[in-house]
């Protein structure tokens, strides 16, 4: 197995990961309540995805 012959520096070693990044995900507002959703999901407040309830949700008194 190969050895590597000097130790990394911290720099170098954070130079590289500089691109690991995780990304911010896209989000859009719910047409049918106006609550922040993911795309291509299904929104939690009120359960429609694309026009149409996916997901039966209980009314809040």
């Amino acid at each position: 197995m190969a050895h590597p012959k000097r130790k990394t520096s911290k720099q170098r070693r954070n130079k590289r990961r500089t691109h690991y990044k995780a990304a911010f995900p896209t989000v859009m507002t719910c047409p049918n309540c106006g609550a922040a959703v993911r795309y291509h999901h299904v929104c939690p407040e009120c359960g429609f995805y694309r026009g149409r309830q996916v997901i039966e949700k209980e009314a809040s008194v």
